[in-house]
């Protein structure tokens, strides 16, 4: 269990929802996002809904380097900010509809196990990164810490509702894995094992080495794998995820939003840079479910420029977030990221 410090510490950063303070030098609206992201309609009486995080944070204590934590040593980012950051940008991106509320901060002084047993030493884990030569299979043991962590009887009894791993560079984790009954594609295979729980869960996994924008391509993949299971039924146009991630290298003339790695106008993954002039419908998905608008020429500095966060933010965005539904098909599509269990399986 976490101690006294680190309850306090995730009750100041994460408590309720709604009442937790902007990050430092920041304001209450994103600064990331330009005045014209910020379109008319909302969620409108959408009720908000808080999904309860388990935040579990592998920081060991390196003896060999004076006793420092992993984080000190290596002069890596905050989990807590980096956490507080990505937290806010969801709310952001989700019109006030997404709040992920931390009910439990743990930090582990260790080094998680990996699939085949092994586990790192504060002293070989210090040689395998000045070698640049690491332990294979990367592989963490996935069912090793659900026990660890209880986390199938936390989510049974309703404590939370999903779990984020904060960790070093080749912890092993996944960027994101689906735990419980009918567990399916999240960015990686169902976590096997686990169907005994009483509901699907997400167990996200972040590096503190990166930035809130690389947690948010890990969210805005485990929104590909969401989606793409909502729309698997629907064929041509009535498959609306389709239209909304196509980009003009697949589709010529008919870009929209695009896909976590392309832009409307990427020629290769993660070319959010390219400063090419396109002909794109993205705008139109912010008057969904009307999708009658024409296309206008837009470039990179529509999507941050090439900035991996700036893209991420305007990529979710444009995800239809209003009332309503279309063939058992919420119009809010962030009912199916937030909680996977809305999935129909």
């Amino acid at each position: 269990m976490a101690d006294k410090f680190s309850r306090l510490l995730s009750q100041l950063l994460f408590g309720n929802a709604g009442q937790r303070g902007a990050p430092e030098g920041s304001s209450p609206t994103n600064p990331l996002l330009k005045p014209e992201q910020h379109p008319s309609g909302g969620v409108g009486s959408i009720a908000p809904v808080t999904s309860k995080v388990l935040a579990i944070i592998h920081n060991p204590i390196m003896h060999t380097h004076s006793g420092r934590k992993i984080k000190e040593v290596y002069n890596w980012q905050d989990p807590d900010k980096l956490m507080q950051g990505y937290g806010d940008d969801l709310r952001e991106c989700s019109y006030g509809y997404a709040n992920f509320q931390i009910v439990d901060r743990i930090e582990v002084d260790g080094f998680p196990v990996k699939k085949d047993g092994f586990r790192y030493s504060d002293q070989n884990f210090a040689e395998s990164w000045s070698k640049r030569q690491f332990h294979q299979p990367d592989a963490v043991d996935y069912l090793a810490m659900v026990r660890e962590f209880k986390m199938i009887e936390r989510v049974d009894a309703g404590e939370i509702d999903e779990v984020w791993l904060m960790g070093f560079p080749y912890c092993g984790y996944y960027e994101s894995i689906m735990a419980g009954p009918n567990a399916f594609w999240c960015n990686a295979p169902p976590l096997e094992g686990t169907g005994h729980a009483k509901r699907r869960f997400v167990i996200m996994g972040f590096n503190y080495e990166r930035g809130v924008g690389e947690m948010l391509e890990n969210m805005g993949h485990r929104i590909e794998s969401m989606m793409s299971k909502v729309y698997s039924d629907r064929r041509g146009e009535q498959n609306l995820w389709e239209r909304y991630i196509r980009y003009e290298k697949k589709a010529p003339g008919q870009a929209e939003c695009g896909n976590v790695h392309f832009a409307p106008n990427s020629l290769k993954d993660y070319d959010w840079g390219n400063p090419t002039p396109v002909k794109s419908r993205a705008d139109t998905w912010y008057n969904f479910p009307d999708l009658s608008g024409e296309a206008k020429t837009m470039t990179n500095a529509d999507w941050g420029g090439g900035d991996i966060r700036k893209h991420h933010i305007w990529w979710m965005r444009h995800m239809p977030h209003v009332e309503g539904e279309t063939g058992g098909i919420s119009h809010n599509w962030w009912e199916y990221a937030v909680d996977v269990n809305r999935v129909r399986v």
